[in-house]
């Protein structure tokens, strides 16, 4: 994996994670790049280059995050960073329970004013609280950092609503992480 690539309306590709491999994936908008491979994404851009290289998106980003072969793998679809696009994992293949997770409902049509990212007077992202204002309580850190001090905001609240098995905060675990063992996982961005 380079860490980037453009997909048009209908293509995919086909990516062969290592064992043992952890880590995100996201969709960016919006993008304009040369053909050396620079430029930038109004949504979900990663240091103005198009192979991403390691490096994590910008947010806001809605992210579908893995944990593959430990020994089951852990998936789930994270608005903690924001929600930039629809984004769903579907699991072929895999033994366990194995659910679908998605977030197909556009966020940006419901996104609170405080957190609407606009670009020439459209919202074209929906940034998470703890972006908006960095305050413990929405970022679940300081005095907030446990999952009995930071619970669910009225924003968060809104995330959740919209995408029921999302993570919309950091200690959103019960119902928004899933597993399944040796699957395959389309991710789709729509």
């Amino acid at each position: 994996m380079d860490g980037g690539f453009e997909l048009r309306p209908g293509e995919s590709v086909d990516i062969t994670a290592p064992e043992g491999w952890s880590g995100r994936f996201w969709g960016r908008r919006g993008c304009s790049f040369d053909d050396s491979g620079k430029g930038s994404c109004v949504t979900g851009d990663c240091g103005g280059v198009l192979k991403c290289a390691g490096a994590g998106g910008a947010p806001p980003a809605t992210l579908a995050e893995f944990t593959l072969d430990s020994p089951l793998d852990f998936y789930d679809v994270s608005l903690v960073d924001g929600y930039n696009m629809p984004v769903s994992i579907l699991p072929s293949g895999g033994s366990g329970e194995c659910k679908a997770v998605r977030c197909v409902s556009d966020l940006n049509r419901h996104c609170p004013k405080d957190l609407q990212v606009l670009r020439h007077g459209r919202v074209v992202a929906c940034n998470s609280a703890c972006m908006a204002f960095n305050k413990p309580e929405y970022c679940c850190s300081g005095a907030f950092s446990t999952p009995d001090t930071c619970k669910p905001t009225e924003y968060s609240k809104v995330f959740k609503a919209s995408c029921p098995t999302s993570y919309s905060y950091a200690y959103d675990d019960p119902t928004s992480t899933f597993t399944c063992k040796g699957a395959n996982y389309l991710i789709r961005f729509c």
